[in-house]
């Protein structure tokens, strides 16, 4: 039986409606409804889909369920009531309960469906663009591109410096090479500003190592938006104007990212898609889920199960790829979505003595002791664990981290010079609140940056302020994630203007009081690290356990290290942490996979 979740107000308040439209029931119903629905509530701000009621009732679920099922206000599967309660005992709101539903039959129904193949010009591009198969092993790059090709629907998974971007660029221009590929239109999509901003500049950077290799390589798009964009926002509304009854005029539909993606806004992406249009999802199956409800990668990876290919599909790969897929690694009955699903094996960002790489592999099977053992006796070269400074010494503590990582763009007049210095370094933390978290710690650097005397903190705007925005802003371009440094307008010496990057190169400024929803940005949350890259990072973790801290916060802000990556965090906080993975409620994997 699971901890209670404590009740917001507005958990209250959706219980006490409930019951109001429940009208005459008699009062011990109304408790029971009451509890679980609040309870329903708590669970899906918590991220989860539903609410099963055994984990959370204990032996009480069944007569709970029982009471639940004679209300008018609860159905079961295809009814359309306030509540769901589906045949496994789990409590769903309606409309999560349909996002899950139909999300999952689009899904299978796309991975069962092999569009027209010209085998033969598929093996010629593959050969071509990835290089005649050496025996050496088998490529999972080109087994990635072979099915995204083969199906309607893909996955390619893969940890940072796997060559999700460089694989999908080639993709692109396998599909457009098939025999009535080039009338073909590809959307190409990120859950956030800043991610679409990191995907375009990746593809530009893929599709010039492509010349000579494709006569479609400059044709290839670049042009990447938020998957909000590419829907269609309807102001004050949360609707789209792509959908069911409007779809996407796309036959192919690139994301990345897609760990961010939530399950509403990826039931609405599927659900606009034109009938018989590709869908390939770009992502680290094992970072962060989405902020909001639903952990939507992670269940269509099934993350945490080795699955094995059909021997159907072990045929179209030695055939289109000269390679063999590993007998132990085949099965004759497989769930569906097997063969959709790749996941990336060699990292070509870390090198084989990389600390962080080892450490985030042993992170990810849940090596939480052992791996604190090595990390202490120096085997991750380029991973330190130190203490965690107490709060009072937090400022003295951080000086000679935050002066090396922040010295630098603080002394650049120039606002693209000082964008580039100051992504190469940043402070990383596991909470948002507290003095371990970043409004505690964004407030000790800001007072040892000025009594360096390298900043003026003084008013809110100063020379070298970082800020992130918070809230997309679509006539300014400017979107959640995005960020900028405060610098004198070189328009006017006089005033301070903040300078975001461009897409396009260059750089481009805005009036501070122009921008929308923002905070400084010394430190960020792991969770709005997600798609960044950084030289050298400090990953700060507080000094009590939370249920917060998984392993996939671990994994995630350890790997937005290239270089080297300074941890603060207590032993049994770092053993706790790997230990807890994130458990987010939905029957969308039992969906997919059972």
């Amino acid at each position: 039986m699971e901890p209670m979740l404590p009740l917001r107000d507005i958990d209250i308040q959706f219980a006490d409606f409930l019951c109001r439209l429940a009208g005459g029931a008699d009062s011990g119903d109304l408790a029971e409804l009451w509890n679980a629905a609040g309870r329903l509530s708590a669970a899906v701000g918590q991220g989860n889909i539903c609410l099963d009621l055994e984990e959370s009732f204990g032996a009480e679920a069944e007569a709970l369920a029982a009471t639940l099922r004679a209300s008018h206000l609860v159905g079961g599967a295809g009814d359309y009531r306030p509540l769901i309660l589906d045949s496994f005992g789990r409590l769903y709101l309606y409309r999560y309960w349909k996002y899950e539903r139909d999300l999952a039959e689009a899904v299978r129904a796309m991975a069962a469906d092999r569009p027209a193949l010209d085998e033969t010009v598929l093996k010629d591009g593959l050969t071509r663009l990835f290089g005649v198969y050496d025996q050496s092993g088998l490529d999972w790059q080109r087994v990635a591109a072979a099915t995204a090709v083969r199906s309607r629907f893909s996955v390619i998974s893969g940890g940072p410096g796997t060559g999700k971007t460089s694989t999908v660029v080639k993709i692109m221009a396998l599909l457009l090479e098939q025999p009535g590929g080039a009338e073909q239109r590809i959307a190409l999509a990120a859950p956030t500003g800043k991610a679409a901003a990191r995907l375009k500049e990746s593809i530009i950077s893929a599709r010039e190592g492509l010349r000579g290799q494709t006569a479609l390589a400059e044709g290839l798009p670049d042009d990447v938006s938020t998957i909000h964009r590419l829907l269609g926002v309807v102001p004050a509304s949360s609707r789209f104007r792509h959908g069911r009854d409007n779809h996407l005029p796309f036959e192919v539909v690139i994301i990345d990212e897609a760990s961010m993606v939530p399950l509403p806004l990826m039931a609405k992406l599927v659900a606009a898609l034109a009938p018989r249009a590709r869908l390939i999802l770009l992502g680290d199956r094992d970072q962060l889920s989405s902020v909001e409800a639903g952990a939507v990668l992670g269940d269509l990876c099934d993350t945490g199960t080795v699955h094995t290919f059909s021997e159907e599909f072990s045929r179209f790969v030695v055939e289109v790829t000269g390679a063999a897929i590993a007998p132990e690694q085949l099965s004759s009955r497989i769930p569906l979505l097997a063969d959709a699903i790749v996941v990336l094996q060699r990292n070509y960002r870390f090198g084989q003595q990389s600390g962080i790489a080892a450490l985030s592999r042993a992170i990810n099977a849940g090596e939480g002791r052992a791996a604190l053992e090595r990390l202490k006796a120096g085997h991750y070269p380029d991973v330190t664990l130190a203490a965690l400074p107490a709060s009072h010494d937090l400022r003295k503590q951080l000086e000679g981290v935050v002066l090396a990582g922040y010295r630098d763009y603080l002394q650049q007049p120039d606002p693209a010079a000082a964008l580039r210095a100051f992504d190469r370094f940043r402070v990383l933390c596991a909470m948002r609140q507290g003095s371990h978290g970043v409004t505690g710690i964004n407030q000790a650097i800001e007072a040892g940056l000025a009594a360096k005397g390298l900043i003026a903190p003084y008013k809110r705007w100063y020379r070298g302020r970082p800020v992130m925005v918070t809230r997309n802003d679509y006539n300014l371009k400017l979107f959640n994630g995005d960020i900028g440094i405060t610098l004198p307008d070189p328009d006017d010496r006089e005033q301070l203007a903040v300078f975001f990057l461009s897409p396009e190169g260059g750089v481009r400024k805005f009036s501070p009081f122009r921008l929308p929803e923002h905070e400084t940005v010394y430190a960020m949350t792991v969770h709005k690290s997600q798609g960044s890259e950084f030289e050298r990072i400090l990953m700060v973790l507080p000094p009590f356990d939370n249920q917060v801290l998984t392993r996939e916060i671990l994994y995630t802000g350890l790997t937005r290290a290239r270089n080297s990556a300074l941890l603060w965090c207590p032993d049994e906080i770092f053993i706790s942490t790997v230990n807890r993975r994130i458990a987010r409620r939905s029957g969308l994997r039992q969906a997919l996979w059972e």
